[in-house]
């Protein structure tokens, strides 16, 4: 059997992601709960968040994480009813990119 290339790799991983948030941070974790990146999302008003900080652990770095993290934070935010600020440069990046997220932030025209 050939070797897997890194993007097989890269599918696997993030198909046995698990997908966490709380009130103030979201974040994707291995099945056995190690840590592989968060968003810090603090309220700053009722039914507003503020996308602060975007990390993910060196380790897993390059692969698309980052991405996959704010759409699920997203899909959960839309979920919910709650809107978004952006205050973290990658945020500010993913959803400059995916206009299709446009109605989870607050003031879609800052972007």
């Amino acid at each position: 059997m050939a070797p897997r290339t890194r993007k097989e790799i890269d599918t696997i991983l993030k198909e046995d992601l698990v997908f966490q948030t709380s009130k103030e941070r979201s974040w994707l974790e291995e099945e056995d709960g190690t840590m592989v990146g968060y968003i810090d999302h603090p309220e700053v008003r009722p039914g507003v968040v503020n996308f602060e900080h975007t990390v993910v652990e060196d380790a897993y770095s390059g692969r698309g994480i980052a991405g996959e993290l704010t759409k699920a934070a997203a899909d959960q935010l839309r979920k919910d009813g709650i809107k978004a600020e952006l205050s973290c440069s990658y945020s500010i990046k993913w959803f400059a990119k995916h206009p299709e997220y446009a109605d989870v932030l607050s003031d879609p025209d800052k972007l």
